[in-house]
């Protein structure tokens, strides 16, 4: 089970969990962006040692609603993207953690700078 409350959100409506051991920065939506979307059915991600750009659009989310961007919440080089979202995107509805999107190389105070959970939840009107 993630921690919740050890994870970094965006506007966007994009979680960050970031591992100091390795650098790495594991990406995905939110669930309440999963909800908002409904049935998730394509993903488009940036291929890996892709520099993403904070803020920048990396790729496409198409929903049975809607087709929507996927911004960077990160400057840093894509080091793995995650194989079984491409091949079945239903996993992002099923769990938002488990269905990851990108794992990008990153740095700790540009991570820090992030939302906390309370200030995300303030962002969506869910409370705490």
């Amino acid at each position: 089970m993630t921690d919740l409350d050890s994870l970094k959100y965006t506007a966007e409506h994009e979680w960050v969990d970031f591992d100091p051991a390795t650098g790495l920065a594991t990406v995905g939506i939110t669930a309440y962006a999963a909800d908002k979307l409904g049935d998730v059915v394509y993903v488009d991600l940036p291929a890996v040692g892709t520099a993403l750009v904070v803020g920048e659009v990396c790729g496409e989310i198409e929903s049975t609603k809607s087709v929507g961007e996927l911004f960077a919440p990160l400057s840093g080089e894509v080091a793995e993207i995650n194989d079984a979202v491409v091949d079945d995107p239903s996993l992002i509805n099923a769990d938002a953690f488990a269905g990851w999107l990108v794992k990008l190389a990153a740095e700790a105070a540009a991570v820090e700078a992030l939302m906390d959970r309370e200030a995300y939840l303030a962002l969506t009107g869910e409370g705490a």
